[in-house]
């Protein structure tokens, strides 16, 4: 499949991206979605096993998360240059060496003999995905109507939702009954079957030119423009926060639902990644509301949500814990959807560096917070956990009121169709 696309004829330089309905919108999104499978099924595959794993080979908490961090900051150090290839070589292109080679390593891990190298293969299989995330977006805001642009941004989130819920059941059960390296393997060929899936159905781009950034000076340039806009800095500070917190709360409720007085075995407890079907439908919903209510608003209620949900696992009552879980992950992809998809509207040139920075501010926060939130956990308990996500959250809700209080003159496209989400 190529990805480069010739010289535009009149017609294509006259075309404004697909719009809703159409069949090549339904296979970007089908094929995105898949990818969102075998990125994501790929990155958390050890999540559901952590307990399991610190067991086997005897290491704590926080050092069995290392799995997950450590797979997160590969994918955080390589989001940036993944976007500059991406530039030259296509978006499509660029996507599918990433998850090919993420694959791989991830069908090696579980062959692993040692910790050490379990770690330093996660830490690879990550910097392979770092190639998708910020890709993804961008090639959606390159080919999608951009009136319909939050909503495929909103639809390419639930997908990646179910990638993340589709590894973590599969882990759960099988770990239980074969150990974490079998519920990785299982995970791996997941990810395979999904990424083949992915190839045959994405649609040729029709508006992607390869470009060069103007080498090192330009680059730089490119980065610095973005991080000195403060709607953007707003947004990559927004993913920083929400999304430690959110990986902490998973990384650690297993471990608590483990001890007393919860008691609960390794297959039941992977069962609370079914609230991740709470963000597949708040992903889509929260971006469909932002067109009528606008973005601001949108991610205010979805942070909101989140850290109301939150609140409810501090009670020692299963059921609570559950329902407040649901209304976390929920709130919390409602939240995400508008942030991921704001950056490409944000940012009029170097869309994909401006989505490459999301993601280096999520995966970060990923890795650094989801890491440390172990800490507090293991120092103070749930409590301190849960009562420091609650902080990051209104930390952020207080950003994003103050920096996005005014319209912002690159949606005025879309707000003239849609007033009541200009700016917003």
């Amino acid at each position: 499949m190529s990805t480069n696309a010739a010289a535009k004829s009149p017609a294509e330089t006259d075309w404004e991206g697909h719009l809703k309905g159409s069949t090549a919108y339904r296979r970007i999104l089908a094929g995105l979605a898949l990818a969102g499978v075998a990125t994501f099924a790929q990155l958390y595959s050890t999540q559901a096993v952590l307990p399991l794993m610190a067991n086997e080979l005897h290491i704590t908490a926080a050092e069995a998360a290392l799995t997950i961090s450590l797979a997160t900051v590969g994918l955080a150090a390589t989001v940036l240059p993944w976007s500059f290839v991406a530039d030259k070589i296509g978006r499509v292109r660029a996507m599918a060496i990433g998850i090919a080679a993420a694959t791989v390593l991830g069908l090696l891990v579980p062959l692993a003999p040692t910790f050490p190298l379990v770690l330093a293969l996660r830490a690879l299989e990550g910097m392979a995905l770092g190639g998708i995330p910020a890709i993804a977006i961008a090639y959606l805001n390159e080919e999608v109507n951009k009136v319909h642009a939050a909503l495929a941004a909103g639809s390419y989130v639930a997908g990646t939702t179910l990638g993340g819920l589709a590894g973590r059941l599969l882990a759960g059960p099988i770990g239980e009954l074969w150990g974490w390296r079998a519920a990785a393997f299982a995970v791996s060929i997941l990810a395979t079957a999904s990424a083949a899936l992915f190839l045959l159905l994405v649609p040729k781009p029709r508006r992607f030119t390869p470009r060069s950034a103007g080498g090192f000076r330009g680059a730089m340039k490119t980065l610095a423009d973005h991080s000195a806009n403060p709607r953007l800095l707003a947004l990559y500070i927004q993913a920083f926060l929400l999304m430690g917190g959110f990986v902490a709360v998973y990384n650690y409720l297993g471990f608590r639902l483990h001890a007393a007085p919860f008691g609960l075995p390794a297959t039941v407890v992977s069962l609370i990644f079914l609230a991740y079907l709470s963000g597949t439908v708040s992903s889509r919903w929260g971006a469909g509301l932002s067109m009528r209510f606008g973005r601001r608003t949108v991610m205010l209620a979805g942070i909101a949500t989140m850290t109301a949900g939150l609140g409810l696992t501090l009670w020692d009552n299963l059921a609570a814990v559950l329902a407040g879980l649901v209304v976390f992950t929920g709130g919390f992809f409602a939240a995400h959807s508008i942030g991921a998809g704001w950056t490409g509207t944000i940012a009029t040139s170097g869309r994909a560096q401006a989505a490459s920075l999301y993601n280096l501010s999520y995966y970060l926060g990923s890795s650094i917070i989801g890491w440390a939130g172990g800490l507090a956990f293991q120092a103070f308990g749930w409590t301190a956990l849960a009562w420091t996500v609650i902080a990051l959250g209104c930390t952020t809700a207080v950003i994003t009121a103050v920096v996005h209080r005014s319209p912002a003159p690159q949606l005025a496209v879309v707000g003239s169709l849609n007033p009541a989400g200009r700016g917003k």
